[in-house]
């Protein structure tokens, strides 16, 4: 067995691991999923649920990763019991990371667009119905749609393509670091904001009748989905990065530190965003164009807003591509297990082969915009993200748990061996009925939710 590529410190596992799950998931999502289910009392049923969900199945991944050595495409012939079928589901996790990439660059193309829209001074001296026409205009270029998402795929490989620690751990560092001190200066700017003080009511205060107005199973199943989509688990997209780590560390409390870095990229997000929304008259329930629209506005009413616009989106880029470098680096492992291939030529072909499987949907706001898969109003994106956050991650994260925990699959006692080797915290042993019982009871729940 070749020696397998390792990452360079405990810090780049982290922010790599974090970095993949930050994003879509975190700021773009996140905040009008909160704007849309009920404010404060989304986020405590979304805690709970990242919780209890979310940060155990990660540890699995990372424990079938690191046991394995190898990508999830091949992971399960290592560790399934001989004339098992287990491995099947490796393929499944390949269709997942390719589908996720197919609509995921798209939305990173967005945030680059934003960027140079912004630095440009586009935006400046417009109102709310200027920045939503602006937004408008973007979605019906079918040109700017195909080429900034052309910009990240081409990006993201080119990353890659100068290995492990040099480009995809070095590079991850600095975006991440930028991100978080950026983040943070525009919360306290926009939470500073005359009137934002209700807009941090909406957020953080639980008021359980806006979640009984938004309907509490809609809540519930918004937020399960957000707990698996944020963390990019059920798809091995974790087991990647478990593989490139020493045994130094046990994998729960790994999981656990993963978890608080992106769950603060979130809230961070929403304490940027719904301030904002309050103290410039923007409505919090906006939908996915929600970042689109209030944020601009925000720059406009602050000193050197052009220059902190410019510098927010550009590390909201950094936020997006750390995603896109996470996922592609899996696409990559899985598809150089597969083929034998070296990893730039593995990443030339890849480059060439998201660019084809992510034109219909950087098409589907203009020229295919007659395409509706799931009814009226609904695009090629909306499928695509169906099928990742309401099929294959549950359905994904249902097997890595039966696998994990149950003798037919992996089993309790060398998953256990695995995740708590190394210090730190350990997977006890009173975990072992809600791991095995009522977890997989969870993840069927949320699959059956979203098929219904």
């Amino acid at each position: 067995m070749k020696e397998r590529e390792q990452l360079g410190s405990r810090l780049g596992f982290i922010l790599l691991s974090a970095g993949c799950a930050i994003g879509i998931g975190n700021v773009w999502k996140f905040p009008w999923l909160v704007g849309q289910n009920g404010g404060g009392a989304f986020v405590l049923v979304y805690l709970i649920f990242l919780a209890i969900m979310g940060v155990p199945v990660m540890t699995m991944e990372f424990a079938m990763g690191r046991a394995s050595q190898v990508s999830p495409v091949t992971m399960y012939r290592r560790l399934e019991p001989k004339g098992s079928l287990w491995h099947l589901h490796g393929y499944a996790a390949v269709a997942g990371n390719y589908i996720l990439m197919m609509f995921y660059t798209i939305v990173c193309g967005w945030m680059i667009q934003y960027f140079c829209t912004t630095a440009a001074g586009t935006f400046e001296g417009l109102d709310a119905e200027g920045v939503a026409a602006e937004f408008g205009n973007m979605m019906a270029s079918p040109i700017r749609q195909w080429g900034f998402m052309a910009v990240s795929v081409i990006v993201g490989f080119f990353i890659l393509s100068m290995g492990l620690q040099e480009g995809v751990e070095r590079i991850t560092k600095v975006m991440m670091t930028a991100l978080i001190v950026i983040m943070l200066v525009l919360a306290v700017n926009s939470i500073l904001a005359p009137g934002g003080s209700e807009g941090l009511s909406f957020y953080l205060r639980p008021d359980f009748a806006r979640l009984r107005e938004a309907g509490i199973w809609n809540v519930v199943q918004a937020a399960m989905n957000q707990a698996f989509f944020t963390l990019s688990v059920g798809m091995g997209g974790m087991a990647i990065f478990g593989s490139y780590i020493g045994k130094d560390h046990s994998l729960m409390g790994e999981s656990v530190n993963v978890a608080l870095l992106d769950t603060f990229v979130a809230l961070t997000s929403g304490l940027i965003i719904f301030p904002a929304c309050f103290a410039y008259g923007v409505e919090p329930d906006a939908g996915p164009s929600l970042i689109f629209i209030t944020l601009p506005n925000i720059f406009n009413h602050m000193r050197l807003g052009r220059l902190w616009g410019s510098l927010f989106f550009v590390f909201m880029s950094f936020a997006a591509m750390s995603t896109v470098i996470g996922v592609f680096e899996n696409i990559i492992a899985m598809f150089r297990d597969l083929t034998g291939m070296v990893r730039k030529k593995a990443c030339l072909i890849n480059t060439f082969l998201m660019l084809i499987l992510a034109t219909p949907c950087a098409l589907a706001p203009n020229l295919l915009a007659g395409i509706q898969p799931m009814g009226p109003g609904t695009s090629i994106m909306d499928l695509e993200d169906f099928l990742v956050s309401n099929l294959i991650l549950p359905l994904g994260a249902f097997i890595f748990c039966i696998f994990c925990t149950r003798k037919i699959g992996w089993g309790w006692d060398n998953f256990v061996k695995e995740a708590n080797t190394g210090k730190g915290m350990k997977v006890a042993s009173w975990m072992r009925f809600y791991l095995t019982w009522i977890l997989p009871v969870l993840f069927l729940i949320v699959f059956i939710m979203g098929i219904i």
